[in-house]
């Protein structure tokens, strides 16, 4: 039996880094479920390893982290002969890898993770989404990807010259924002277009996909 468990959903953002975190990296592991409709995410057992809540939970045999970022990086230090490597041991190369996580994760994903809930997740939900909503993000998230677009003339990808975590942990928020209205901010930039389409084809991310339910 796998000593890597994931407690999550198959549809969340966070859960679906993680999961193609260890598809890339070639590890067999347990997926539990978890019904976030029936609240399962706030009670016991599972805020006994996430103490806010929140999915996706991750155990590697008595080691239990939470916060998708931090497992992601511990999944590829811990099993760095394993799999594609998605962190770099150069100072320097690291430090550029930083920056853009920190670009990533405090510019990018505060306004997809809007823009992902809106027409994405409301929609599977049969909720009615905000349109002002949508459109202040929506012109939030074309700044960006002006920044976007600079950066991947220049580079292959976000962190460099080969695929890393900075990529990666872009796939979920892509994966519902290409199926709606806002993949024209993305198509109609060629760099972050070539960018999507070369993230959005790998194998490892092609299996996130199967977890989730038709």
């Amino acid at each position: 039996m796998a000593t890597i468990k994931v407690h999550g959903s198959p549809i969340s953002t966070a859960t679906m880094r993680v999961t193609a975190t260890l598809y890339e990296k070639e590890l067999e592991f347990e997926f539990v479920s978890i019904n976030m409709r029936n609240g399962e995410h706030k009670k016991e057992p599972f805020i006994s390893i996430n103490p806010f809540g929140q999915v996706p939970a991750f155990e590697d045999g008595d080691l239990k982290l939470f916060e998708s970022r931090a497992i992601t990086q511990y999944i590829d230090h811990e099993y760095a002969d394993k799999g594609t490597k998605l962190t770099s041991s150069d100072s320097k190369k690291m430090a550029i890898m930083s920056v853009w996580s920190e670009v990533e994760s405090l510019h990018y994903d505060k306004v997809a993770s809007i823009l992902v809930w809106e027409l994405g997740i409301k929609t599977l939900f049969g909720i009615p989404l905000d349109s002002k909503v949508v459109e202040e993000n929506e012109a939030k998230l074309d700044s960006i990807l002006d920044v976007y677009e600079k950066r991947l003339s220049e580079s292959k990808y976000m962190g460099g010259e080969c695929f890393t975590l900075v990529d990666l942990h872009h796939l979920p928020s892509l994966h519902y924002l290409m199926k709606s209205q806002s993949k024209k901010l993305f198509e109609s930039r060629p760099y972050v277009n070539a960018w999507v389409d070369d993230i959005t084809a790998r194998p490892a991310w092609s299996k996130v996909l199967a977890m989730i339910p038709n």
